[in-house]
């Protein structure tokens, strides 16, 4: 066995011996904008739900004022309903006195004028206040209305991944349960790929069997352009022993990952805009590195795909 790691170890040697420093550098340069530009997409996503969650705020609150307004409003119209009861009032009052007095007549019609002045007051309010109720109404009809589109929106996203991890499913039927996994979790679909379906120890290339899983995979990426694809490298957390121009696992997972991105773009149809290679290293494990089965599992490439939010984000924005 050593002596068959020192044969791997003296040929990547070899190999990396042509790969020239200003290379090296480009490619720790794309990483490095790459691995940003993830982070920046990441970031207007989560600015994405926060602006959702403040938008179903405000229509929390547009309803509660909705309420108060309309208890303010049934409140005018109670005092104005009680108002005409008490014109009426005065006004048999008043025709009472009016055979018996010049002067109750005078004060009664005083009465009156002023209750009347108070009448149409309360009347100028309450239609004031109706027509506050009635824009308020509308606004709330105007946001409901685009909550239920970027909900419909959101579902249709949804089912469209849906759709896409079914066919990738069928697509690399014969892979799952060799080192491949295929699931669906907060509105992405994520593809792992056990590094033992792909490459052999210590080494970034991909071998016969592998290329033909990431060729299938690259068949459906194809038929949905609208989807960006991240590939993630990883590994276990034993040290990379290798030599060459690789000097630890983040580096080797960053390899790898690009290594994938080498054979989708060789895929016409898929946009190389959609395409994001990175490498974690041994910072993100799915299992314990205690056991060898677990270790098994970490080292894999994972390819997250996400649909792209462009239509969602111009519907947060117009509201």
């Amino acid at each position: 066995m050593f002596r068959k790691f020192c044969i791997i170890a003296g040929a990547a040697a070899t190999l990396s011996s042509c790969v020239s420093a200003k290379v090296y550098k480009d490619l720790e340069s794309r990483f490095a904008g790459l691995k940003a530009e993830n982070q920046e997409l990441q970031q207007e996503l989560s600015q994405e739900e926060r602006l959702r969650k403040q938008f179903e705020d405000q229509a929390a609150q547009l309803e509660k004022d909705l309420a108060q307004a309309t208890s303010e409003r049934d409140d005018l119209q109670r005092k104005y309903t009680a108002a005409q009861t008490n014109l009426k009032n005065l006004q048999e009052s008043y025709d009472a006195l009016e055979a018996n007095s010049s002067k109750a007549l005078a004060e009664n019609s005083k009465q009156n004028r002023e209750l009347l002045a108070q009448l149409d007051e309360k009347q100028a309010d309450l239609a004031a206040e109706q027509t506050r109720l009635e824009k308020m109404q509308r606004d709330l009809t105007e946001r409901s209305r685009r909550v239920e589109e970027l909900e419909a929106m959101i579902a249709a996203k949804d089912a469209k991944m849906r759709a896409l991890k079914d066919a990738i499913s069928k697509a690399l039927v014969d892979f799952e349960g060799n080192g491949l996994t295929v699931e669906q979790r907060d509105g992405k679909v994520y593809v792992s790929l056990e590094n033992k379906l792909l490459f052999e120890s210590g080494s970034w290339n991909v071998g016969a069997k592998g290329k033909q899983a990431v060729n299938q995979l690259g068949s459906v990426l194809a038929q949905n352009p609208e989807i960006a694809v991240l590939i993630e490298g990883h590994t276990d957390d034993v040290p990379y022993g290798g030599n060459g121009p690789l000097k630890d696992n983040w580096d080797l997972s960053t390899k790898r990952a690009t290594a994938i991105v080498e054979i989708l773009r060789q895929n016409a149809q898929i946009d190389p805009k959609n395409l994001t290679a990175a490498g974690r290293g041994e910072f993100a494990p799915v299992a314990t590195n205690s056991t060898a089965e677990g270790k098994a599992k970490n080292r894999r490439i994972e390819v997250i795909l996400t649909p792209k939010l462009d239509e969602v984000t111009k519907l947060l924005n117009d509201i």
